[in-house]
């Protein structure tokens, strides 16, 4: 009898790989399913970048194999990238590693520092790869609870108590962030980041910061490497998936030290045999891009979300129109139930 591995019980398939299959033949059957449930850009990529992509896929020499480190012109795009937009300066040799889109980020960090029984932090809410890829790679999976009361923040005078209680003050556990945050749309502040830092310094914590919103309806794009000390604790994930309006073509990246990126490109170098040359110089001319390439993008969001924002007020549903990122968050009124929709 042939049976799946054990890692693979209570894993489902993920939610969206099925829900997205209903959905199609919802439409097939003429339903006209209206999708909003995930967060794929309808608009295309700038046309330079699609230029750059047909005209460097009709050279000779580039479908080979291609570096496990990405291409030089790729990573020395990120590093300006980061150090125009966020003020952080890093190693394009050492300090990122370009990956297939940031979700396979998720599994490659936790295979690499996740051992059996290791205490993995997740947010409620929050995105379902970090816990369901945790869970394949052996960790303990821990919820801590955003609320309204602290500003879908992690408190983490409640945070010390669940490390304390579970008598693991020491060892390789990670703490999945993510803000601008995904569903609530929580935008960052520094002093946040810094006591986060600190306190990952304290309980030897790695913090893996999921930072793919950071330029959809925000004025201020900002990276937890920014704050003093952030490389030694934590390792930020990035991507050109909604900032470019590229996420079919699954361009992304880790952010940080030497000695971190060194550790995952272990596990990812089994993993994959690199990039499409032509894409990673496409993704790097869209690093390129300026202040207006995301005034454009984010007008037509800025639009779409007032329409919700009507269509909610009219609804009596409660919201902040602080929100950042592809997603609106808000409250159902009280007559009909309890929760967030």
């Amino acid at each position: 009898m042939i049976s799946t591995a054990k890692r693979l019980e209570g894993i489902g398939e993920y939610y969206f790989s099925k829900k997205l299959r209903e959905i199609d033949e919802l439409n097939k059957q003429g339903k006209q399913i209206i999708n909003l449930g995930i967060g794929s850009p309808d608009m295309p990529p700038h046309p330079d970048v699609i230029k750059t992509l047909q005209e460097e896929s009709a050279k000779p020499g580039v479908h080979g194999y291609q570096s496990y480190k990405g291409s030089p012109v790729l990573r020395a795009a990120m590093a300006q990238w980061y150090k125009t937009w966020y003020r952080v300066w890093l190693d394009p040799d050492s300090e990122i590693l370009p990956l297939i889109g940031s979700k396979e980020g998720i599994m490659h960090i936790c295979m690499t520092y996740i051992n059996e029984g290791d205490d993995v932090y997740v947010p409620n809410p929050g995105y379902p790869t970090y816990r369901s890829v945790a869970r394949l790679a052996g960790g303990n999976l821990i919820e801590y609870t955003l609320d309204e009361n602290h500003h879908w923040m992690p408190d983490l005078t409640s945070l010390e108590k669940q490390i304390l209680s579970s008598g693991k003050q020491q060892g390789a556990r990670l703490l999945f962030v993510n803000y601008p945050h995904m569903p609530t749309g929580q935008l960052p502040a520094k002093a946040f980041f810094e006591s986060l830092v600190a306190f990952a310094q304290k309980y030897h914590l790695l913090i893996v910061h999921d930072n793919p919103y950071s330029f959809i309806l925000n004025e201020n794009p900002m990276s937890i490497l920014s704050i003093d000390g952030a490389k030694e604790v934590a390792l930020e994930l990035n991507s050109l998936s909604k900032s470019q309006n590229m996420a079919g073509w699954r361009v992304g990246m880790l952010c940080g030290a030497k000695e971190r990126i060194n550790e995952v490109l272990r596990f990812k170098s089994n993993m994959d045999s690199g990039m499409f040359l032509p894409l990673q110089l496409a993704a790097a001319k869209a690093l390129t891009l300026g202040k207006d390439w995301y005034d454009s993008v984010n007008d037509l969001y800025k639009k779409r979300r007032e329409k919700v924002f009507t269509l909610l007020q009219l609804l009596n549903c409660s919201f902040s129109r602080e929100q950042a990122g592809m997603f609106v968050w808000a409250k159902i009124p009280a007559a009909f139930q309890d929760g967030y929709a």
